[in-house]
């Protein structure tokens, strides 16, 4: 096999691939963590928003570029938000594919194996990384979105002994995700010690004592205690002792494959990939102690939301990609489709999932003043038909309705809420501060669909600000609701 020119960047193939993603994965505005991150990105652009309960979503912004790249390109392109975030999460699917494409150059000299890599990756992207609740890119915009390539590319350029463009990548993604860039850093710190371990023996090693730096300040030793440790445990997956056999056999056969990778001569493979593939098993082990640790005594709590096991997102982006390279150049050889049907099964596999997991939606969800998908129907309506200060009370609980499809409500509707029972106690498990207003917020609210008008005057009592409701179910008598479609409600609330 011929060796692909290092300086050779296939763009428009790529940019083939991800539309190709794109039709696979779909895309979908407002959903799980994006309800988090676009309300910031929202209101960044227009002030005049959210005027209530902003804790929820502006606590992850203020540590972020993400809400401001996202407005500011909003208002000098002069192009509506929805479709600005459209137009990023585009770029960022097409980054993705590139940062993949750049490590596989790193790793291999084939041509069969680098687009074995960058087709696996395609067709995998949305499937999850072992336990952590993270998929290898999301079918929707979050500062995810531009942190994972960032993190993918650094790698690259450190493989390729290209420090300083790494080092640019690495800090870049510290202004999108600090979080996520702790775990590169982290790995090009191992990475590093690897490439130089013969000529390390028995000095100090001030990489690994840098490590102490990137850990946050302000826990403590000492128990969770009251809501803030009930969110922290609906997180059940933070905690090791939670997870089931089929869970850690998604850390540990990763680590066991590139340990024999990393001992293995395979073919066409460059030095890159021997050193990230020993580099990820101690980066993986290192990780897993940690969250055993975390785990292992309640006085550690305080911890467990640096989320260790996060570290397995990247392994697991690398472990695919080598894995794929490998496969298509000793299955693919003389055999091109062969690859070809793996390729087509696992895209078919994924996209079945996408429409399982957002079956009342389209498979890209373009922006439109109106829906397939009667929930974000609704939440349209409220967009346009209610002020723009208005505050709403909806079913704490309404991510766990079917129909929902997991659409934010604050994403879509673009309105002030009471917080949600499921995506506001994940804000709340990294900042403990908003933990008592999560649960009295999220308490006030539960079994909203089933209250009666004398039950929305109390919440009205509670909270003077909420004066609009969306219900799904029928119209409570004595209330007026001027949206009543396809089972969903919008009325105001009466006051005392």
């Amino acid at each position: 096999m011929k060796a692909v020119s290092k300086d050779q960047f296939p763009i428009l193939k790529l940019m083939g691939l991800a539309a190709a993603a794109l039709a696979i994965h779909g895309y979908h505005l407002g959903v799980e963590d994006a309800e988090t991150y676009l309300p910031a990105v929202k209101k960044l652009a227009n002030p005049s928003l959210y005027p209530f309960a902003t804790d929820f979503f502006l606590l992850h912004c203020h540590l972020s570029l993400f809400g401001l790249i996202v407005a500011w390109t909003s208002k000098l392109t002069d192009m509506p938000v929805d479709w600005t975030i459209l137009a990023w999460y585009v770029v960022s699917l097409f980054s993705m594919l590139a940062s993949c494409w750049l490590l596989l150059t790193a790793c291999f000299s084939s041509s069969r194996a680098r687009w074995s890599g960058i087709l696996v990756i395609t067709a995998v992207l949305t499937m999850p990384a072992a336990n952590t609740a993270l998929l290898l890119f999301d079918p929707y915009l979050t500062a995810r979105s531009f942190s994972t390539p960032l993190t993918i590319f650094a790698l690259a350029g450190f493989l390729k002994h290209r420090y300083a463009l790494a080092g640019v990548a690495a800090l870049l993604t510290a202004t999108i995700h600090p979080q996520m860039s702790a775990y590169i850093v982290f790995l090009m710190a191992v990475l590093w010690l690897v490439e130089r371990r013969e000529n390390m023996v028995g000095e100090p090693v001030p990489a690994l004592a840098s490590i102490a730096a990137i850990l946050p300040t302000g826990f403590q030793i000492s128990p969770a205690t009251g809501n803030y440790r009930e969110a922290l445990y609906s997180r059940d997956y933070f905690f090791l002792y939670n997870w089931a056999w089929y869970h850690w056999l998604g850390l540990l056969a990763p680590l066991a494959i590139l340990a024999w990778f990393c001992k293995s001569e395979l073919r066409e493979t460059l030095p890159g990939f021997r050193r990230i593939s020993f580099a990820l098993i101690p980066f993986g082990l290192l990780s897993i102690a940690a969250a055993g640790l975390v785990c292992s005594s309640p006085s550690f709590e305080m911890f467990v939301r640096i989320q260790p096991l996060r570290s397995f997102h990247v392994i697991t982006i690398v472990f695919v990609l080598l894995l794929a390279g490998v496969a298509g150049e000793y299955l693919g050889k003389g055999r091109p489709r062969a690859i070809a049907a793996v390729v087509i099964l696992l895209a078919a596999g994924l996209f079945i999932v996408s429409r399982q997991t957002y079956p009342n939606s389209v498979q890209i969800e373009l922006p439109s003043n109106s829906s397939s998908n009667p929930w974000v129907n609704t939440l349209l309506w409220v967009r346009q038909n209610t002020p723009t200060d208005a505050v709403f009370a909806v079913d704490s609980h309404y991510f766990r309705d079917e129909m929902t499809d997991a659409h934010g409500f604050r994403a879509i509707a673009e309105r002030s809420a009471l917080a949600d029972y499921y995506k506001d106690s994940g804000v709340v498990s990294l900042f403990p501060i908003a933990a008592d207003e999560w649960k009295a917020m999220s308490s006030a609210t539960f079994g909203l669909n089933h209250f009666s008008s004398a039950r929305f005057r109390s919440l009205n009592l509670q909270y003077p600000e909420v004066s609009w409701t969306v219900i799904h179910g029928p119209v409570p008598d004595g209330m007026t609701c001027p949206y009543q479609q396809q089972g969903y409600v919008v009325c105001r609330i009466p006051s005392l």
